[in-house]
């Protein structure tokens, strides 16, 4: 597998991608990757934690529907806020035993919190296995029905919706711009350590038959989100090849 991806990198017209990616099999209970603890920018894959905490410590809202479905980042930023900014951060990583999750240093910027592909999967895990089943049901039913075009107008049906059979799946992108062709007619408005902020960030996470699956993307200044999207599908075909 390593062999194939390395391949499959090579094989991108910009060789300075950078990935790293974790598949937990929830049957052998094995976790397997590459550079599982290389913290990155989350982009919305905090989103997941964000509806974790509202309906653990608040009770339901309506905004976690479109803010997991769809990704909406208004909803995100209003939960962010009434739920302690970057302690929703804190207060997560140390109920989940998260290892690399680290708030962002601008407090109103959720996006820039750090994650890593380990963390992501542990997340899963979390929902999967030691979550009370109400919120288990809701944030992984919402995720079962994603749709195909974001609030903001872009197609996240890249990497795992569109390499596997009927996943449960979060994307995240960021430093992209407003979307080319816009998979929607009235497209919202998005919200904006050593970590990369600049870098356009691309992510696939979720579950896929007995899989967790996690791959989180960089890429070079200049890349389009068709470009990244098709990278990051090679590479999610790669990782979840006889897995899904």
């Amino acid at each position: 597998m390593h062999l194939l991806l390395t391949l499959a990198l090579l094989a991108t017209p910009v060789p300075t991608t950078t990935a790293s990616y974790a598949v937990y099999d929830r049957v052998t209970h094995a976790l397997t990757g590459r550079d599982v603890h290389r913290p990155i920018r989350s982009a919305s894959l905090v989103k997941i934690l964000i509806a974790i905490e509202q309906l653990e410590t608040r009770g339901d809202d309506p905004r976690i529907e479109p803010m997991l479905r769809v990704s909406d980042d208004t909803a995100a930023s209003e939960l962010w806020v009434e739920n302690g900014w970057e302690q929703l951060v804190v207060r997560t990583a140390r109920r989940l035993g998260l290892q690399d999750t680290r708030p962002p240093e601008k407090r109103g910027m959720w996006g820039y919190t750090a994650v890593s592909a380990h963390d992501v999967v542990k997340v899963y895990r979390y929902l999967l296995e030691d979550a009370r089943p109400h919120v288990r049901h809701t944030v992984m039913g919402h995720l079962r029905r994603a749709e195909r075009c974001a609030a903001d107008g872009f197609d996240q049906s890249f990497g795992l919706p569109d390499v596997t059979t009927r996943p449960a799946f979060k994307q995240g992108w960021s430093g992209f711009g407003d979307p080319v062709k816009p998979c929607t007619d009235r497209p919202r408005p998005r919200a904006e350590w050593d970590l990369d902020l600049t870098s356009p960030a691309m992510h696939t996470s979720g579950t896929c038959g007995f899989s967790i699956v996690a791959v989180l993307t960089l890429h070079p200044r200049g890349t389009s989100y068709d470009q990244a999207a098709k990278r990051v599908t090679r590479l999610t075909e790669e990782v979840t090849k006889y897995r899904c």
